[in-house]
């Protein structure tokens, strides 16, 4: 069976105007692409659940981004 590459990693889409503070110190969020699925990975270790839609999986970053720390 033939696998593709990794698709680069791309840039979580920007904060949303309703999210007006920057993302916490140490923070910064991209997604990856494994096969037909799209995973939100943050630098601070925290990987989102593999999605089939590339835009939720951004909106997982994004909350990732604009929750509170723990």
């Amino acid at each position: 069976m033939h696998e593709e590459p990794p698709a680069p990693a791309r840039t979580a889409a920007p904060h949303p105007p309703s999210c007006p503070s920057p993302p916490p110190a140490g923070h910064s969020a991209t997604t990856t692409e494994r096969g037909s699925f799209c995973l939100a990975r943050c630098v601070c270790g925290w990987v989102g659940p593999a999605r089939r839609s590339r835009d939720r999986a951004r909106t997982d970053a994004a909350e990732h981004l604009a929750a509170p720390p723990p």
